[in-house]
C-alpha cells in the first residue's frame, strides 16, 4: 500500500474555531489521514474523546497509526459521515462538544494512480470510489449514463461551460470502444474544449470533479446532514465544515442560515405560530479561506472555505 499522505487544510483555523476543551467528545466525519483528529486529541488531553468515520480503508489504517499515541481515547468506524447517528449510538453518545467535516479529497487519493481520481494518471482505471467496496465506479458513469444525464452532472457538479460538447463526445467515443482509463477520458475532454480555452487551469479538472461527486454521492442529503449533526451538539458546542465546491458551500451556508433564523411567521401576525427558535450562532459570518503561505505549500487549500457555527439551544 502506498504511504498515506495528506496535509490537513486550515488546521489552526479549524482548531481555534472549534474552541476545544479537555474532557470534550468530538466527531470527525472525514478522518482521512488523521491530521485534524490528531490535533483534536492533542489539544484535549488528557481526557478528550474522539469518534471518527471514513469510507476509505487506507485512510482508516493510516489514521489508526497516526492516532496511536492516544490509544483508548478514540474510535474509528468505516462509515459514511451521514451515518453519524448510528455511529454515535454504537458509542453510547447522545451529544457532542464539537464536530468537524472536511469535504476535500485527500492528497493520497489523488496521487495514488490506482484509485483513478486524477486526470494526470493516464493509465489508471476509471474508478474514483472513496469506498472501494462500493459498486458504482467512474467507468460505469462514463459508459452507461445517458448523454443528457452526463451533461447535467458535468454542468452542475463541475460547473463546466463545455458540458454539452463533453457529454456528446463521451457518448460518441464509447459507442466505438468503452472508456476504461483516466487518460482516455481526459483525451475526450480535451478534444471537446476549444483550443483557446485549454490554457490556464487543466481543462479536465472540472469534469473529473463532477464524475467523482456523482460516484460518491457527495452532495446527496448534505443540507439535511448539516442540520442533523449540528443538532447533536451540546449548548456551546461548535461545528466546523470545510468545503471545496460552491454547491457544498451553498448547502452548508443555507443550513446554517436556517438554524440561525428564529420565527419565520409573516410579519403581520401579532404572535408567533410557527414555534421556530434560533438554534445556532454563526461564528464565521463570511467563510474563512486559507492564507497566502498555506496556499503556497498546499495548493489544494486554495479553493477551501471554512464555516463554523455554535449551538445555542438544545
Amino acid at each position: 500500500m502506498q504511504e498515506f499522505s495528506h496535509i490537513p487544510v486550515m488546521l489552526e483555523e479549524c482548531m481555534e474555531n472549534l474552541a476545544l476543551k479537555d474532557g470534550g467528545i468530538y466527531f470527525d466525519g472525514t478522518v482521512g489521514g488523521g491530521g485534524h483528529s490528531y490535533e483534536i486529541l492533542k489539544r484535549t488531553s488528557p481526557s478528550g474523546r474522539l469518534i471518527a468515520t471514513d469510507l476509505d480503508d487506507e485512510a482508516l489504517a493510516a489514521a489508526k497509526e497516526r492516532l496511536s499515541p492516544f490509544n483508548g481515547r478514540f474510535s474509528l468506524y468505516k462509515a459514511n459521515y451521514k451515518d453519524y447517528a448510528r455511529v454515535l449510538q454504537a458509542e453510547g453518545v447522545e451529544k457532542l462538544d464539537g464536530a468537524i467535516l472536511d469535504y476535500g479529497v485527500s492528497s493520497h487519493q489523488i496521487d495514488d494512480e490506482k484509485r483513478g481520481f486524477s486526470y494526470r494518471a493516464k493509465e489508471a482505471p476509471l474508478d474514483m470510489r472513496m469506498d472501494v467496496s462500493a459498486s458504482l465506479t467512474a467507468e460505469t458513469v462514463v459508459n452507461t449514463y445517458s448523454e443528457e444525464r452526463l451533461y447535467k452532472i458535468i454542468r452542475e457538479y463541475g460547473e463546466e461551460k463545455f458540458a454539452k460538447q463533453i457529454a456528446a463526445n463521451v457518448v460518441k467515443t464509447r459507442a466505438v470502444k468503452p472508456l476504461k482509463t483516466c487518460g482516455e477520458l481526459a483525451q475526450v475532454i480535451e478534444n471537446s474544449i476549444p483550443l483557446k480555452f485549454r490554457f490556464g487551469a487543466p481543462c479536465e479538472r472540472k469534469t473529473f470533479q463532477a464524475i467523482r461527486i456523482e460516484v460518491n454521492g457527495e452532495l446527496d442529503g448534505l443540507y439535511e446532514l448539516v442540520i442533523g449533526l449540528t443538532r447533536r451538539l451540546k449548548t456551546g458546542g461548535r461545528i466546523a465544515i470545510l468545503t471545496f465546491h460552491s454547491l457544498e458551500d451553498r448547502a452548508v451556508k443555507e443550513a446554517f442560515k436556517f438554524m440561525e433564523t428564529p420565527c419565520t411567521c409573516p410579519k403581520n401576525l401579532p404572535v408567533c405560530v410557527c414555534g421556530k427558535k434560533q438554534e445556532i450562532k454563526i461564528i464565521t459570518k463570511k467563510p474563512v479561506t486559507a492564507g497566502e503561505e498555506e496556499v503556497k505549500y498546499n495548493s489544494r487549500s486554495k479553493c477551501a472555505k471554512l464555516r463554523v457555527a455554535e449551538r445555542i439551544a438544545e
